[in-house]
């Protein structure tokens, strides 16, 4: 990913925030996300991140060390917004290097959704305000219009699936299925997978107070 890629969004230089949804690399290492890294570095320096499961993991431990990694974990950010991470992805037949079962993807879940908790708990008793969740999966729930392969096959998490039913997140963002690009919901969540970046794929997020509009551009 290049300086210029990246400065298609626009306002990317201003934003407060780039989430980057996993698939960092194709197959890559920790020296090739960091190829990636410095290229949004140069337009915007607040970033958080996470694996997708064409990543190998030792990008998961590089993202610990530079501390941006959203999976498993839940990051407040500026006391509006609580982001909780799921990274990777449930069993593919291609044995790719970060596929996890689904029993593992609830337990990120559960361990992501624990920590939002508690931040929630601290920012609301000092704000006095509803603050939202977003879930940042990079695998989308099953039974969607968005893990639906070109054959009609859907191929997404029960796991994920089961957490957004029980936890209602306010936005979902997800990708994986590239052919999934669009829009779906689960309850009262709003559910956005905007395909692969380099296919011009991304979501517009703006939070008002506790109010979260989100658009697929």
């Amino acid at each position: 990913m290049s300086p210029g890629g990246i400065r298609n969004i626009p306002d990317a230089e201003t934003a407060d925030l780039i989430i980057l949804n996993g698939d960092l690399t194709n197959f890559g290492t920790r020296k090739d996300a960091k190829k990636v890294l410095d290229a949004i570095f140069a337009v915007n320096l607040s970033v958080l991140a996470q694996i997708g499961n064409l990543d190998n993991f030792e990008i998961n431990d590089y993202l610990d060390e530079i501390n941006l990694n959203l999976n498993g974990k839940a990051r407040l950010f500026k006391g509006a917004v609580c982001l909780l991470g799921i990274g990777g992805s449930n069993r593919t037949p291609f044995k790719t290097p970060s596929e996890f079962s689904e029993e593992q993807l609830a337990d990120l879940g559960e361990q992501a959704y624990r920590q939002g908790v508690e931040c929630i708990a601290q920012a609301a008793h000092m704000a006095n305000i509803p603050i939202p969740m977003i879930l940042i999966a990079h695998t989308p729930p099953f039974g969607t219009r968005l893990d639906m392969l070109t054959d009609g096959r859907h191929v997404g998490s029960t796991a994920i699936r089961a957490f957004i039913e029980k936890y209602q997140p306010d936005l979902c963002i997800t990708g994986h299925i590239h052919e999934g690009k669009g829009i779906d919901a689960i309850g009262r969540t709003k559910i956005i997978n905007p395909g692969m970046f380099r296919q011009g794929g991304w979501v517009d997020i703006h939070i008002n107070t506790s109010y979260i509009e989100a658009e697929l551009r």
